[in-house]
This record gives structure tokens, sequence and C-alpha cells, in this order.
């Protein structure tokens, strides 16, 4: 008993000795605690901030797609990839076990320039010396992670291998120089511009937070790998423009530009009956040749000259005030307004002339006669109409920077209304208004009088489906009584095919329009008159029975011909002759004879779709062909050889070619592929946005049926 007693005693003085010691090391630890929270705790706060850092990591940004779903602005990640050599997780024998392979592997892939040797003493070296943060590549491709990954020793994972990824993403444009300015761009030390600045909200997606520690004497290393943090990307956004027009209007404003030697110069293609800018190119010079330096069409707010002649008429007409058949005395275009003399731009004899002739030969002096005669006694009739109009009034376009309008108000003496000022501003003087500003109007001149906003996205989007959709706005129902927008049209149509336009007009189709030759920096001093340039333009619609399009075309300072008719008028033309060849069903019919019936216009050769029921079909309707059984799918051909259903290839990494297929089998080929598709019209597929052959990627196919 004495001895259990003993043992009893001896244990549990050994754990009052071993709780003592646990008591001892905790009541250390809490006064340690104390102590670097309380005492030291300013020290070792500051400490950390000296040695960690947060960064902000952006997301994917979102893309900026065209009407029909093509790429404008898109981002493609790239990578930064270092290498920690002095990783804890890699040991001394680990790191030479795999240092010549790994070696080799850099000296092949990486960097030619050093051999294997070189690089195995460079990275013996390098771990030696401590280096926690060693470079491999920058501007690293997807592909080129996935070689690097593989490599020796870095094939452990980001742990045990030692590898630091870190992800970006640099913003492409596909199209390359294609609305350059209007797509726009953000970068770091300047001012963001464009589609991107407008819609950053949508498309940055969101951002998340990252700790870099600091390695060495000034290199931060982020602790976690950020190819493994993903935040949110942004959404797409849908815009109006169109490929293809945008193309035409680029190509013909760079060779206008081109050919009269001028500074800087914008086209502008607009829906008629939306507002949708179909079309915006803007080209000025630089250093590196021709380029979108600027949007003019949307922020250069200048005098117009004749093409704000329009407005004068449209204002006379709405006041019942005058019709176009109404003569005038134009006093062989020159007229003298207190001390200043207006003439006409060309010599042309004639004294009494019909409103309509005054206004298809640009007469200066026709046109101020006739505002002043009707609004001299009272200027604030005019200027009102002018605001009814909406000239004095931005369009409220959704990319910043839009030039603001300039109207003189007669009851305003900060505008220094003067007796010239009436005659100067009916003829598109002593006022300004942009590009797009007076686009619209003519726009809503060829729209029956109402007048649409300029709009340029129709959609914000995600993973191709429409979060948010902005529809047409109108500005005004009604510019103009209908009789005054009939009179209007009319005189646009004249100019086209009599007056100051006859050159350009086609044979194919007909067009409206306006030219504008306009004196920059007029200044009169005593008797001397200077001019610092000219800027030549063309406003107008096409077709003239039923418009489509309007579009503007101003060019500035243009060396030797300076007039709008021969100068912005050519290039009008060709973006008229291009965009109505892109839609044929616009052009006027020609030959009116009856088509003659022929044997292959009653053959089905642009079906397409399964083999075996196009054969199943043509059997049943007793046409003899031949057909190839290579393939599931086929189409329909006919050549010298006779009739024949041609087999089709299709891949599953290549977008398949579903023109001639009905709506079922186009839409089964492209979603089984992952393809994503939009439609319009009925029928049988005649056109597809994403070309035939190109390379699988979630893209989204617009088919078009008839």
């Amino acid at each position: 008993m004495a001895a259990d007693n003993n043992v009893r005693n001896e244990v549990l003085i050994r754990v009052y000795i071993v709780l003592a010691g646990v008591l001892l090391v905790a009541c250390a630890v809490f006064f340690k605690a104390i102590r670097i929270g309380v005492y030291e705790g300013d020290f070792w706060r500051e400490k950390g901030q000296v040695n960690q850092k947060e960064r902000v990591v952006t997301a994917e940004r979102g893309n900026i797609l065209a009407s029909d779903g093509s790429l404008l602005a898109t981002s493609l990640p790239i990578f930064e990839i270092r290498f920690d050599p002095n990783s804890d997780a890699i040991p001394e024998a680990e790191f030479k076990k795999h240092l010549d392979s790994l070696s080799w592997c850099m000296a092949t892939y990486i960097d030619a320039q050093y051999t294997p040797g070189a690089w195995r003493d460079f990275l013996a070296e390098k771990r030696a010396s401590g280096e926690r943060y060693l470079l491999i590549k920058e501007d690293a491709t997807y592909e080129d992670l996935k070689k690097i990954q593989s490599f020796p020793l870095f094939n452990k994972g980001k742990f045990k291998g030692g590898l630091i990824v870190r992800r970006q993403n640099r913003r492409e444009r596909p199209f390359g120089i294609l609305a350059h300015r209007t797509i726009g761009y953000i970068k770091e030390g300047a001012n963001p511009i464009g589609l991107e600045a407008a819609f950053n909200h949508e498309l940055q997606g969101d951002t998340i937070r990252e700790w870099m520690i600091k390695v060495g004497t000034d290199t931060w290393m982020p602790i976690n790998n950020l190819t493994e943090i993903e935040p949110r990307a942004g959404n797409d956004i849908l815009t109006t423009l169109d490929v293809n027009l945008q193309d035409i209007a680029q190509d013909a404003l760079m060779k206008g530009l081109q050919k009269s030697d001028a500074d800087h110069g914008t086209a502008v293609i607009m829906d008629v009956k939306t507002g949708a800018i179909k079309a915006m190119a803007n080209l000025g010079r630089s250093p590196e040749g021709w380029w979108e330096t600027y949007n003019y069409a949307l922020g250069e707010s200048v005098e117009p000259g004749s093409t704000f002649k329009l407005a004068s008429l449209l204002a006379l007409f709405d006041d019942n005030f005058i019709t176009p058949d109404d003569t005038l005395d134009i006093e062989k275009g020159k007229i003298k307004y207190f001390n200043e003399e207006l003439v006409d731009a060309s010599a042309h004899g004639l004294t009494r002339t019909s409103v309509r002739n005054a206004f298809s030969i640009s007469s200066n002096v026709g046109i101020s006669k006739l505002v002043t005669a009707f609004y001299g006694k009272d200027p604030t009739g005019f200027t009102d109409k002018l605001k009814a109009f909406r000239l004095n009034e931005p369009t409220g376009f959704e990319i910043s920077g839009e030039g603001m309008p300039y109207i003189k108000d007669p009851n305003k003496p900060e505008d220094q209304w003067s007796g010239t000022t009436l005659p100067w501003m009916s003829i598109g003087y002593e006022l300004r208004i942009t590009p797009l500003q007076l686009l619209a109007f003519y726009n809503g001149v060829a729209n029956g009088g109402k007048m649409m906003k300029p709009y340029i996205v129709s959609e914000v989007q995600r993973n191709g489906e429409t979060i948010e959709r902005f529809m047409p706005t109108v500005l005004r129902k009604r510019l103009a009584s209908a009789t005054a927008i009939k009179y209007a049209q009319e005189l646009l149509l004249n100019v086209v095919e009599n007056g100051t336009a006859k050159d350009l007009k086609s044979s194919i189709y007909q067009f409206a329009g306006k030219t504008g030759t306009t004196q920059l920096g007029y200044k009169r001093i005593k008797e001397d008159i200077s001019v610092g340039g000219y800027q030549a333009s063309f406003a107008g619609y096409f077709p003239a029975n039923d418009p489509i399009y309007s579009c503007i075309v101003v060019v500035n300072s243009p060396k030797g011909n300076f007039y709008g008719g021969s100068v912005a008028g050519p290039i009008f033309r060709e973006v008229a002759d291009k965009c109505m060849s892109s839609r044929p069903e616009l052009a006027t019919i020609v030959n009116g004879d009856t088509t003659p019936v022929l044997t292959a216009s009653q053959m089905p050769i642009r079906s397409a779709g399964q083999m075996d029921e196009l054969s199943k079909l043509l059997e049943w309707l007793g046409i003899k062909h031949e057909a190839s059984v290579k393939s599931q799918w086929g189409a329909t051909k006919m050549d010298s050889l006779g009739f024949m259903v041609a087999q089709r290839p299709t891949s599953n990494t290549l977008v398949p070619n579903v023109v001639g297929m009905g709506l079922r089998d186009a839409i089964f080929l492209l979603e089984n592929r992952g393809l994503k598709v939009r439609l319009s019209g009925y029928g049988k597929v005649v056109r597809q946005s994403v070309p035939p052959g190109t390379a699988i990627n979630k893209q989204t196919v617009f088919i078009a049926l008839e």
C-alpha cells in the first residue's frame, strides 16, 4: 500500500512539473503577445507594410463586336513567367537532378542565344546568389505557358517547381486601323476615348486584390499564382457598325484624302430609319502616315458652309413663305450687305431664276436674299426655326467628346449680332456644327421629317446572351410639315440631277444630297481678305426614292481644287456605289424584260443538307443526278458534266459551311460545335457571318435566311 502511494506521489509530482512548465510557456507567450501587440505593434505593422503590399488584378475585358458579331476589339491573355530558384520547396538535390535537362529546354525553347551549358551556369549562379524572382519570359502566350509548364522541375507545379505565373490581358483589334478612334482605348497616362471609355463600366468586369511579398532589394513576388485567380470577366457590347460598310467608307476616304492632299477628313454612314451608325471613318495626317488621330465626325464643330443651306430653305418652306417654283433675282451672283460683298462661288450670269435652281447651283446670293427678305425684320424667327430643327443641341451620342453646336442669338449681346449675321448664317457661316450633328439633320429629311438620335451600341451581352438592349430614339417626331420635307427632298435630288453634283449622278440608282465649300479662317481687314483654307463637304442619302442610308463626307484643307462637288462628292459617290453593290436588292432594275425560263433555274442548285435526304428528294422529283456518299453532308450543284450532289466535309474544330441549308440542319451543325446562333429571315441560309473554315472559339454566328 505504501509502495502504491509512493508511485502515485511520484506521478503527481511529474504532472505538476509538466503543468508548471506549460503554464510558464503560456505566460511567456501571453506576455510576448502583449508586448508585440501593444508595445511593439506599430513597429511590426510598419515592417509588414514594407515587405507586403496589395495589387489590383483586373478581369479580362469584354469584347467589342460589330453588328454581325465580328470582333472589333478583344482581350488576349499574356503571361509573365518567372522562376524562384530558391524556393523552400526545392531541395538542393532536386535542383541539381533537373538542372541539366531544364537548361537544355531553356536553350531550345526560350532563348537560343545561350547554350545549355550557359543556361546551366546562369541558373546555378542565381540559386547561389539567393535570386527569388527570375524572369523566364515576358508576354508569353498561352501556348508558351503550357510548353514552359512541361519543362523538368517546372512540371512539378507552382509550389514544388518554383514557377511563378502572372497573367495579364492585351487588347487586340483584329481589323487594325478600321474604326480605330471610334473603338478607342484605355491606356495608363492617357485620356480614355471611344467606345472603350464610354462603356468601360460594362467592359471592365470585376477587380480583385492580391498580395505581393518583397524579395530582394526591390522585387515583388505574388504570394498566390495569378493563373488561379479568375475575377469575373467584363460584358461584351454589340455595336451597330457594319465591318463591310466601315471598310468601304474608310477606303474611299483614304483615297480621296490622298488625291486632294488634304489635312484630314471624315465619312459617316447612318441607317435612315433607326439612326444606327453603320460606319464612322476619321483619318488625319500623322508621322506614321494616315491614321485615326481624332474623331472629327464627333468633335470638330466648325462653320459648315453650303450644306447648311438646306436648313435655311426648310425653315422658309415650313413657314409657307416660298415654294421651289417661286422665282427671285440672284443679281448675276453678287450682292452687298452693308459694307460686305457676298458672291456666288461660280460666275453664272443669271438674274431671275427659281428657288429650286438657286439651291441647285448653290447660290449664296439667292439663299441669303430669301432669308433676309422674310426674316430680316425678325431674325429671331429664323434662329427659332434652327432651334426647332435641333441644330443648336448636341445629339447626345454615346461616345464622349461631342463638339457643341453654336447658333447665334440676336437677343444676346455677347453673340455680337450684326447687319451681316443673318445673310451669312443662311449660307452656313457665323455658326458652328459638327458633321454628325449635320448628318442627323439630313437623315431627318431623308426619313420623312422624323429625326433620329445617332447611336452606335445596340446591346450589352454576356456569354452571347443579351442583358441590355438600346432601342432607336426619336429626337423630333417631325422636323417640319410634310410639304416642307417633300420640297426639301425634291431640291436635294435636283442638286444631283441638274445642279452642282450632276457630274456625280449614277445611271443605276438615284441619290440626293448637297455640296458644300467652306472658307476656313475668313478674315477681312479693310480691303484685305485672308482665307486660312477650305473645307469640302457632301451630305445626302441613297437611294433617293426609298432612303436606306444617309452619309456625310467632310474633307479639310484640300490642296488645289477645294469644291465640295469635286473633292467630297466623289468620295460620297464611291461609298454609295459600294453600299448599293453590297445590297443588290436596293438597285434599280435596269432591264425590265421578262427573264427567260432556263433549265438550270429550275434546279435546286443552292440546296444543302444531309446527303441521303438530298438524294431522296431529287429521286422523288425525278431529277437525274450523281451523288457521293463519303460525307454525311452535301450540297447540290450543276456544272458542264450535269447535276450532282457534292460532298461537304465538316470538322469539329472548324466553323462549317451552312449556306444553302435549311434552318434545322444549320442550327444542328453549328450548335453541336459549341457555336451560338442568331438568325434573321426564313427559308434557306444565304449568308453566315463567320466564314467557313474559321477555328471554333465559342463565336456567335449570324445567319440570314431567304
